[in-house]
């Protein structure tokens, strides 16, 4: 038999060019704002969310025809008009996208000893759009994006659907990034923890004691969760893990859902009839907080800061104090850090 030759290790292949080292991208994804006030701006932008068939599931067919009949001809100028009384006139954008922005700015300076990350935020709804920053990510030499929907709890109306548009832009690229995406953290310690010194620092500086605490969170309409979207069941339970660590009873923490839309039954009880049923029975001072928005937008500045004073007050109640949610706060971007850093583990 043949002897196999040795190898000739004094024999090198040819050098070729190195591959430059990649880099890791960080999107922060939130749900969405007009790019203006205008009913070209809102008309645009309702028209993309209100099209969305995780958000609305009707068949188009049927819903359609309402969108672009009645829908898209009256709700621009009303949520125009909204939008108007909280927009930051002076960069000429909604409040969410300032802060929005403003966490991905604080994320960058506390990852800046991670010379690989980059980090970006986007919106699922409106500008900047998924899609376009997943695209500026993989052009930086992003090999791999870690994103992170900034919503506490999972729904499909909101995480899935920013999952969706994320999957969506990676069809489309020839070199696709390779994705993580971080689960919903409604019961993480550092959240439920950065919630309750924010309700015990902001209840220190008012000059009155609330009777009643509402945890106001965006509802969805009750057939979505009876299918099995597990929102409810996340929100309950951040409420629950907030009055353990607060030592509130349930009669003082108060789970309430919002922002209902159309004529089918949403999550209950509802956060609007709740503040006026409060004050009808005699209640004269109640506080409301919003655990399932990680940043102030319409929602929260207008619909509970002034809808809901308005209607409490005009109900009889006297005092209502809107928290702030968490924004870009110390408290804040330390979940928001935390959450990153544990979901690179194995990339850096």
């Amino acid at each position: 038999m043949n002897e196999p030759k040795p190898i000739d290790r004094s024999v090198t292949p040819e050098a070729g060019p190195t591959a430059p080292r990649s880099k890791i991208g960080v999107l922060l994804v939130n749900l969405g704002t007009p790019d203006g006030t205008d009913f070209g701006s809102m008309w645009r932008y309702l028209r993309e969310f209100l099209s969305d068939p995780r958000v609305i599931e009707l068949p188009r067919i049927i819903w359609y025809p309402i969108l672009y009949g009645l829908v898209l001809t009256t709700r621009p100028s009303r949520s125009g008009a909204n939008y108007a009384k909280i927009w930051n006139r002076e960069k000429n954008e909604s409040p969410l996208r300032t802060i929005t922005r403003a966490q991905g700015e604080k994320l960058a300076d506390v990852l800046a000893g991670e010379p690989e990350v980059v980090v970006d935020w986007a919106m699922r709804y409106g500008s900047p759009s998924i899609r376009s920053v997943a695209e500026r990510l993989a052009a930086q030499g992003c090999e791999r994006i870690l994103a992170l929907p900034l919503y506490p709890q999972y729904s499909a109306t909101t995480t899935a659907t920013a999952n969706d548009k994320l999957f969506a832009a990676l069809a489309t690229m020839r070199h696709a990034p390779a994705v993580r995406t971080v689960p919903p953290y409604y019961a993480e310690p550092v959240y439920i923890e950065a919630l309750a010194r924010s309700i015990e620092s902001h209840l220190a500086t008012l000059d009155f004691q609330p009777e009643v605490v509402l945890a106001s969170y965006h509802g969805i309409p009750k057939p979505y969760s009876d299918k099995g979207d597990p929102y409810r069941q996340h929100c309950e339970e951040t409420t629950r893990l907030l009055r353990r660590r607060l030592g509130w009873s349930a009669e003082r923490l108060v789970t309430t859902f919002q922002s209902r839309f159309g004529a089918q039954e949403w999550l209950q009880p509802y956060t609007d009839k709740t503040v006026e049923k409060l004050a009808r029975d005699g209640v004269r001072s109640i506080a409301v907080v919003n655990p399932g928005f990680s940043a102030d937008c319409i929602e929260t500045l207008e619909e509970i800061a002034v809808e809901a004073r308005e209607i409490f007050r005009h109900a009889g109640g006297r005092n209502f104090a809107h928290i702030p949610c968490l924004n870009d706060s110390p408290d804040g971007m330390r979940v928001i850090e935390a959450l990153v850093r544990r979901e690179l583990s194995g990339w850096i």
